[in-house]
């Protein structure tokens, strides 16, 4: 499935330099990002949690079971204020992010739904200084409460994200299949080249 982006202006960006280094990891559902921020956690490095399973537990609390089918604008909201108050606490050094702030518009992208003009302007204000992708991997993928979507809908979530990071003028980094150690030493590579 391709989707267009022909109804979406894009604005491009300078990033603007400071003591704190955002490094962002994104991919589809079941494609390692967890596993990956979980080892570099165990490596001391600062991760910032993806914040959709607990925004999808708090809804499932209140009797919503699938927050993300039955009301996406909600959910949507809740995940952009979450990554822009996680984005805001910064600390000095390296930050890991898993999964940024243009991913809400993203997966507007995957569903159909419109794009709220104040998404694209929170990519354009919360820039991020380097963005790894995690391509989708079928030997990996489960499905479970939180996660509903089928290994080829993870594909093509995985396609819009790395589109949609593209047409913001980032450079995605693909970080290849492997071990754990593999792909943390790749990681850890490309951050000190």
């Amino acid at each position: 499935m391709r989707v267009g982006f022909s109804t979406i202006e894009f604005s491009y960006f300078v990033p603007v330099m400071e003591d704190k280094k955002r490094i962002l990891l994104i991919g589809g559902p079941g494609s390692g990002k967890t596993t990956l921020i979980q080892h570099m956690e165990s490596q001391g490095l600062l991760v910032h949690h993806e914040i959709s399973r607990q925004v999808i537990l708090e809804a499932q609390e209140k009797g919503i079971d699938q927050l993300f089918l039955t009301d996406p604008l909600a959910f949507s909201n809740s995940l952009l204020a979450g990554r822009i108050n996680q984005f805001n606490n910064a600390v000095s050094g390296l930050n890991f992010y898993d999964r940024g702030i243009p991913d809400v518009p993203a997966y507007h992208v995957f569903t159909g739904d419109p794009i709220p003009d104040d998404y694209l302007a929170a990519c354009n204000e919360y820039i991020y200084d380097m963005v790894f992708l995690l391509p989708p991997w079928k030997e990996i993928y489960q499905s479970d409460n939180e996660r509903y979507e089928t290994f080829e809908q993870a594909q093509t979530i995985s396609d819009i994200l790395k589109e949609f990071y593209e047409r913001f003028n980032y450079k995605p980094i693909v970080i290849p299949k492997g071990t754990i150690e593999e792909r943390y030493s790749f990681l850890i590579s490309q951050i000190n080249d």
